[in-house]
């Protein structure tokens, strides 16, 4: 019997059948967890991928709707996605005033947070990062930075104004500038007509300019400051006689029978110019510069207003310049201004100038009204507060072009601007920004 127990308890001792369960059993509960984080993070990742296109396309729609619903925008966009803010503890956040990766504060953000539950994670004491409704779960987040697709803008109308607003219409039915754009450095307002601008920017708020209209623009530098080293020394002597008064030259009242004037080069007036005939300038191919210093060019008054055109094939710029005095340095009266701008040369494109050291006497009241505004070309004047209350159309023997650099400029009823779109074969080139597209576009 001894034998046979011993027999026995060899054999149990050397029977190693079963040990692999027993193994088994001891490390399942490591097991079960590692299977089931790794199931659960890759779970995760899948969840955050989507939320990460989802926030993505969520900044993109941000960006492009560029206007006070942006975020009515983004959360649209990320619902498409399944994540609905507000709905199973999803959380969709949009801002307009995001940093962008390059600098400047001026992208759209998106931000989306969820949650996802736990499951076998918990069997290795995992116990996620925030409790909802007493179960514990893993808080997921997306976010992504978009802004709008940047690209060279021209504009027509450019206001170069800083503060309040630059850029406005009251009424205005009449302006049609299709095919124009409309740039203000400040805000935009316009009353009850949009003016039919292919696009409205402002450097800040927009509200009503142009077809699309977009705010938060970045301003636009001053295009043609650079063009005063093209001003000439003044001739005058300091002496700069104004009209109704004692000694005003006659060379300074411009009678002219035929109409005809033949004008080169640079040809300078002291003080006020008087227009008492209509006055038809004839010029070489690359036109000629009139330069008036401390004085206006007046027109006449109604109903003996005076007309001052090119000839076909003629071209002139007009330039005001001199002392901050107290003078007028614009065009005034009621007759007509018909002419066309120099297509080559140092004034390519320039119709009018006026000088930009000039603060004083630069304001224009009823710009397209008195006088009447014929113009093909540029009329740049950086300091003045212009009211634009008459129609401006192309110079008669001049290309469909017209472009205005105002301190601010108000179109009030009636106003209308008709002459653009031609600028190319006019020698202008008109003020460029860069300036959304209309597109949003990823940054980060």
């Amino acid at each position: 019997m001894y034998k046979a127990v011993r027999s026995r308890l060899i054999e149990f001792v050397r029977d190693r059948s079963g040990n692999v369960a027993v193994v088994t059993a001891l490390a399942m509960p490591a097991l079960i967890g590692a299977t089931g984080l790794s199931v659960e993070v890759s779970y995760w990742y899948l969840t955050q991928r989507s939320m990460q296109n989802a926030a993505d396309s969520a900044a993109i729609a941000a960006a492009t709707n560029g206007t006070a619903n942006y975020a009515v925008e983004a959360k649209a966009a990320a619902a498409r996605y399944g994540f609905v803010d507000g709905t199973n503890n999803i959380t969709v956040t949009a801002s307009n005033t995001a940093p962008c990766p390059s600098g400047g504060a001026t992208c759209y953000s998106a931000k989306i947070t969820g949650y996802v539950p736990l499951f076998l994670s918990q069997v290795i004491g995992y116990r996620g990062t925030a409790t909802i409704s007493a179960t514990p779960q893993a808080e997921l987040s997306a976010s992504a930075i978009a802004r709008l697709d940047l690209l060279p803008r021209e504009y027509c109308i450019l206001a170069l104004g800083t503060s309040g607003i630059a850029f406005g219409t009251n009424g205005a039915p009449k302006a049609e500038l299709k095919g124009c754009n409309v740039m203000s450095n400040a805000g935009a307002r316009c009353n009850g007509n949009d003016l039919g601008a292919d696009y409205g920017d402002a450097a800040g708020t927009n509200d009503g300019c142009g077809v699309v209209q977009r705010s938060n623009v970045p301003p636009l530098a001053d295009p043609y400051v650079g063009l005063r080293t093209n001003i000439t020394a003044d001739p005058c002597g300091g002496v700069y006689p104004q009209m109704n008064k004692p000694g005003f030259p006659s060379k300074n009242t411009w009678t002219v029978s035929p109409p005809e004037l033949a004008l080169g080069g640079v040809y300078n007036v002291c003080g006020d110019l008087v227009l008492a005939s209509n006055v038809t300038i004839t010029t070489p191919a690359e036109g000629a510069v009139l330069t008036i210093w401390n004085g206006q060019l007046y027109t006449g008054t109604k109903p003996n207003g005076r007309t001052l055109s090119t000839s076909s094939g003629s071209a002139l710029t007009i330039v005001f310049t001199g002392d901050n005095g107290s003078y007028t340095h614009s065009p005034t009266g009621d007759g007509t201004l018909d002419f066309n701008a120099p297509t080559t040369g140092p004034w390519k494109g320039i119709a009018i100038y006026q000088d930009p050291n000039l603060t004083k006497g630069v304001d224009i009241s009823e710009a397209g009204n008195s006088p009447t505004w014929k113009i093909s070309g540029m009329v740049y004047l950086p300091h003045s507060s212009v009211t634009m209350s008459g129609a401006i159309s192309k110079a008669t023997n001049g290309q469909s072009c017209f472009g205005l650099v105002v301190d601010n400029l108000l179109i009030n009823g009636t106003g209308a601007i008709m002459a653009h779109g031609a600028c190319d074969e006019a020698g202008l080139n008109l003020p460029t920004g860069t300036a959304p597209t209309g597109r949003g576009a990823l940054v980060l």
